[in-house]
């Protein structure tokens, strides 16, 4: 990963961000007024943060006995698709046969992505005997234990995750770990299986009555997120100089987020093209 590439993308970054504040001021003024606040309080991560900012709220819940609310986040998780991924890639569609039009028109008025150099690395070259699937995964477990230990010796001031994600960044700078590495490693599929496959555990205690109390909530907590990012969108597409279904296909990213952003994506990619 480099860091001037994403730099590059400070546009979508901008308009995720956005569309985020479209969610919350929408959920904590409509949405707290026809709920209880500790209910809209414990749904709004999963409709701003996907998975990580799901589980975090879920096992938060849990910490301080409100056990009660700490299935909704992960409800939340699940059910925001129904609506979420056909919108976005009916977005992505459109968007990407208009470029696809564009492009035979006119091949030259379609740019791709810019080549960012890479920056000369720390370390520059890894023994070919140690170029293997084990001594990648180990690399990268060595990098995950260090932002752990991080974690720890601040007290988690900042989310392990994210420190784990800045981590990942430097070492990659560094030269440490390679881009793409867990694909290289040939583990990229299997972690997203394992990952899915945990979202559906923390659904191991709930009931069919407890998800289906809480479905009035759901379905107007979304359908709220989903206008507050739609309603930003449009007001801020000019600015960006993104289609409009563009401005809203990156602002939907936050609803759902990783891995399920990147599978969606790539998927309409390879349709489209």
């Amino acid at each position: 990963m480099n860091i001037r590439e994403l730099i590059e993308q400070w546009k979508a970054v901008a308009i995720a961000l956005l569309g985020v504040c479209g969610t919350i001021l929408l959920c904590l003024t409509i949405g707290a007024l026809l709920f209880d606040w500790h209910t809209v309080l414990s749904a709004v991560p999963s409709l701003v943060g996907g998975l990580v900012a799901a589980l975090l709220m879920s096992e938060n819940l849990k910490a301080i006995n409100l056990d009660s609310l700490a299935a909704l986040p992960i409800y939340m998780l699940m059910f925001h698709g129904i609506l979420g991924y056909p919108l976005t890639t009916i977005l992505l569609k459109k968007e990407g046969n208009r470029l696809k039009k564009e492009f035979h028109q006119n091949p030259q008025a379609v740019t791709g992505t810019k080549e960012v150099a890479e920056r000369t690395k720390v370390i520059t070259k890894i023994p070919t005997n140690y170029r293997t699937s084990a001594f990648a995964l180990a690399r990268t477990g060595f990098v995950a234990l260090l932002a752990v230990l991080f974690g720890t010796v601040t007290n988690n001031v900042i989310n392990t995750n994210v420190v784990c994600l800045i981590f990942g960044i430097v070492f990659c700078q560094l030269g440490f770990l390679e881009k793409d590495i867990l694909k290289s490693a040939g583990v990229f599929n299997w972690l997203i299986y394992g990952l899915t496959a945990y979202i559906f555990a923390q659904l191991s205690t709930t009931t069919p009555s407890s998800l289906l109390g809480f479905i009035p909530e759901i379905l107007v907590l979304m359908v709220l997120s989903i206008f507050g990012m739609f309603l930003i969108s449009r007001l801020v597409y000019k600015w960006f100089g993104y289609s409009k279904e563009m401005t809203m296909a990156t602002a939907l990213t936050a609803l759902f987020g990783f891995p399920a952003d990147y599978i969606l994506t790539n998927d309409v990619i390879k349709e489209v093209a």
